[in-house]
């Protein structure tokens, strides 16, 4: 089992949900489109050659953002991480995978 985390703006946060969800991530028991948001703000400066979706080459963005946090089995975790890049906004996207401790 994988603890998968991501950081995505408010305003995409549903759909890119909805995509890592499609691929069976999120499932805990009988439930399914499990997970925790967190409000935080983002940041980033683009360099030269990126094509931000938000904010400008060179300028420093700063972003209203939802970490989302839930869990996702092994034979899941590559799919729902490439459904995650898909559907997410920006160029490359944040996010953070942990293998989780059987107890």
């Amino acid at each position: 089992m994988y603890k998968l985390a991501f950081f995505v703006p408010i305003e995409d946060a549903e759909s890119v949900k909805e995509a890592v969800f499609s691929t069976g991530a999120g499932r805990i028991g009988d439930y399914e489109a499990c997970c925790f948001a967190t409000a935080g703000t983002g940041q980033f400066r683009p360099l030269t050659g990126a094509q931000p979706h938000i904010g400008n080459v060179n300028q420093l963005t700063q972003v209203e953002e939802l970490k989302i946090e839930l869990v996702c089995h092994d034979e899941l975790i590559e799919s729902a991480i490439a459904a995650l890049k898909l559907a997410h906004p920006y160029e490359t996207p944040a996010y953070d995978v942990w293998r989780l401790a059987d107890l």
